[in-house]
């Protein structure tokens, strides 16, 4: 075989591979979505012969609760948006006065066309809600007064108040806010820095600290990385093209027949 040959054999294995290693490469580097947080089990089971892990994260429980506008709500009303919540109480002098500006800023991040002055926010993404972890005491006229003086937006924004019980459970059975986190949390009372990020399926996908601006902006990232997140359980047509290399193959074999052949012929014109 002439060098001609032996070049063109190497240049046509050579672009196959290095497509794969770009493919590869590309995968390696993409984005990381935020994580699950509550795990309820793990189902293993064979398939194929061989053995498969299957995590099924907690998905919140529902709660009936009652906002700043005197509404009955659910928190399923929301089902089909994202979630940022946390907890408050109205007569606190300390750190809710300051979560709940922050909570502002993010909600002014989603008014449409930037216009802070409109305040027509979109409410199609996401939904804040701020639970009363002192509801005797946080009516719906105080919290409604305090909702007006903080700036709240009602279009997709609720202040939340009711049973006392029930918000005490929600706080620790389904949110875990006393997990994941050195900020100590009283089961007495829920006094805590913390925002939680809830996803479509009601599953929380993030503790954020509420005081703090580097946390609120991974925050922020990674609202829109759930806002992209594809439903994992619609199998990808174009990621199994990409993983089947039955095509590279195919591509390496056509490319190799072409270059013996081209440099055969030339060489028998020569």
């Amino acid at each position: 075989m002439s060098k001609k040959s032996i070049y063109g054999l190497i240049i046509a294995l050579l672009i196959p591979v290095l497509c794969y290693l770009w493919l590869k490469s590309a995968s390696d580097t993409a984005v990381v979505m935020p994580r699950h947080y509550l795990l309820d089990t793990v189902i293993e089971s064979v398939v194929n012969g061989k053995q498969k892990s299957d995590s099924i994260w907690h998905t919140t429980k529902d709660i009936r609760l009652v906002n700043q506008l005197g509404d009955t709500v659910n928190l399923y009303d929301q089902k089909g948006k994202i979630i940022i919540l946390d907890f408050f109480f109205t007569s606190c002098g300390s750190i809710c006065p300051r979560l709940t500006s922050n909570m502002v800023k993010l909600q002014q991040a989603f008014i449409k066309g930037g216009d802070a002055r409109k305040k027509q926010v979109d409410t199609t993404i996401v939904q804040f809600m701020s639970m009363s972890v002192d509801p005797v005491r946080d009516s719906v006229p105080v919290i409604r007064d305090y909702a007006n003086k903080m700036g709240v937006i009602s279009d997709n924004w609720w202040l939340l108040t009711g049973n006392r019980d029930s918000i005490y459970n929600f706080a620790f059975e389904e949110m875990k806010v006393d997990k994941f986190s050195q900020e100590p949390v009283s089961p007495d009372f829920v006094h805590t820095s913390r925002f939680v990020l809830i996803d479509k399926k009601m599953q929380v996908r993030g503790y954020y600290n509420g005081l703090d601006s580097a946390s609120l902006l991974k925050l922020a990232k990674d609202v829109g990385y759930i806002m992209l997140e594809k439903d994992r359980t619609k199998k990808s047509e174009v990621f199994t093209q990409i993983i089947d290399l039955s095509w590279l193959w195919l591509l390496i074999a056509v490319l190799v027949t072409g270059f013996v052949y081209y440099f055969s012929s030339t060489r028998q014109k020569n």
